[in-house]
């Protein structure tokens, strides 16, 4: 298993951009979107492994956001406990997208590899990204031994 964290306010995959260039549209991720995910990939590079993991892997996300300046005390506490979780946007999956395209050709060959996610939002006074691969074969063999 290969697991780290991205410490920081955590940046969901923004909407790719086009622009035109000799009559030629032409996508582009944001600015902000392209510059986490090189963060990303510099933090995973300290975790990859020898050779690029192959085969079916579980991805494991967990995203802490800010707890918004707004809140009252009582809220304050709640969100730290876990008792309340973000639900407005980014969603998800927009999280996942971008950690997935960081960590190609960095922990794994291609985010197509991964077969199974597992994401959730909390609040943290500490704003940060947990993330965990593993190979499948990995969670057949401790689920074998359970």
């Amino acid at each position: 298993m290969i697991q780290f964290t991205v410490y920081g306010e955590p940046v969901a995959q923004g909407r790719p951009r086009a622009t035109t260039i000799a009559g030629r549209a032409r996508l582009y991720d944001p600015a902000k979107s392209r510059n986490y995910k090189e963060y990303v990939k510099m933090a995973a590079a300290e975790h990859a492994p020898s050779t690029l993991l192959e085969g079916p892997l579980l991805l494991n996300v967990t995203v802490y956001r800010s707890i918004p300046k707004s809140f009252s005390k009582k809220k304050t506490a709640q969100a730290e406990a876990g008792e309340l979780r973000p639900t407005s946007k980014p969603d998800v999956d927009n999280y996942v997208k971008g950690i997935k395209d960081a960590l190609n050709k960095v922990i794994w060959k291609d985010d197509s590899q991964v077969v199974s996610v597992m994401v959730a939002k909390f609040y943290s006074q500490k704003p940060r990204i947990e993330v965990k691969v593993q190979a499948l074969e990995e969670q057949v063999q401790q689920l074998s031994i359970i």
